[in-house]
């Protein structure tokens, strides 16, 4: 049986839309045979932290992609902020105030790191700054990841710094709900630890919601106060972390352990 700990109020009433900022409701992605993403749903509340978790292959990505407009659902709606953004292209879903990050950074290699979160800004804003403005963001930007700014390039930056590279590049564009994909992939114990504390900095001193995969179990236990679990496109745990740790199927599909 699905599990589900739900700690908002009830659909249908007032506050429930007052206090969900993102609803997926039986979201579904299907690839020919292939069924990624099976009727799922979830909430997310502003301010929170929640993490997304599940073995390779349970959807997470493709559940991120569905709500950042990179995918259009096969069925299900989402909606933020209380709008129907089901379907809407990427670009729309960032001028609505949702960012991502990519497992994968792929900064332009030829521009500095300011070029590059500058240009972050003017998408998120749909051009409607001008360069003074979008270079005080991305300086803003970067200087809450710990990155230079200046005349300073990508070259040389480890995975560590690129990591943060690709933050600040969603920072920029001043989202109200961060989609942070994997932000700790290649970093080591000391690294994830910095990475973990600057996701909550983020969203205390920005206000920002995020919602974080990461396969860095321990670390993201720490942090998040929510965590959805998906198996195999399903989601089987929606509830706090403490719970998650001793759900039977969580780990038995999440950490190989029958209990």
């Amino acid at each position: 049986m699905q599990r589900t700990t739900s700690c908002c109020a009830a659909p249908g009433t007032a506050r429930w839309w007052l206090l969900n900022m993102l609803i997926a409701s039986e979201l579904s992605k299907r690839f020919g045979g292939f069924l990624a993403v099976n009727r799922v749903s979830f909430e997310v509340r502003e301010g929170e932290i929640v993490g997304l978790i599940g073995p390779n292959g349970s959807g997470k990505s493709t559940t991120f992609n569905l709500i950042a407009g990179t995918l259009t659902p096969t069925a299900g709606l989402i909606r933020f902020g209380g709008e129907d953004i089901t379907g809407l292209p990427a670009h729309k879903i960032c001028h609505r105030g949702i960012a991502r990050t990519f497992q994968i950074p792929r900064p332009f290699r030829k521009l500095s790191l300011v070029d590059n979160v500058m240009l972050a800004a003017y998408y998120g804003e749909a051009g409607r700054i001008d360069r003074e403005e979008a270079r005080r963001r991305a300086e803003e930007a970067l200087d809450l990841v710990g990155l230079p700014g200046g005349t300073a390039t990508t070259k040389g930056l480890g995975a560590a710094a690129l990591k943060k590279l690709e933050l600040a590049r969603a920072l920029a564009t001043r989202p109200k709900l961060l989609l942070a994909d994997e932000s700790m992939g290649g970093l080591d114990a000391a690294e994830m630890e910095r990475a973990a504390d600057l996701l909550a900095r983020i969203r205390s001193r920005m206000g920002i919601t995020v919602v974080w995969i990461e396969h860095i179990m321990g670390v993201l236990m720490r942090v998040v106060e929510r965590v959805i679990v998906l198996d195999h496109g399903e989601k089987i745990f929606d509830g706090l972390p403490g719970e998650a740790a001793r759900d039977a199927r969580v780990a038995e599909v999440y950490l190989g352990k029958r209990t």
